[in-house]
């Protein structure tokens, strides 16, 4: 009989020059210990959001790139964004 697990691992972080964290998440199937299927999820996070139900590995690399600066920074641009839209 065949055994069949499902893995999920970010396999890939990027933090853009605005604060944005970017993060991959890699959902393997495996049979019998081979990978027979693979997927992707890509998620985005904006500085300050709340990190509820975030890796832990993503969550670290938020909290050493979102310095008040960058939040700030990030805030103002958006803030630019909405005034020049409106």
């Amino acid at each position: 009989m065949s055994t069949f697990t499902e893995t999920k691992t970010v396999d890939n972080i990027t933090v853009t020059e605005n604060g944005i964290v970017l993060y991959r998440e890699a959902t393997r199937i495996l049979k019998d210990g081979e990978q027979i299927a693979q997927t992707y999820h890509r998620t985005s996070l904006t500085p300050a959001q709340d990190l509820t139900g975030v890796p832990s590995n993503v969550v670290a690399i938020c909290n050493a790139a979102w310095t008040d600066a960058v939040i700030a920074a990030y805030q103002a641009q958006v803030a630019a964004q909405q005034q020049q839209y409106a």
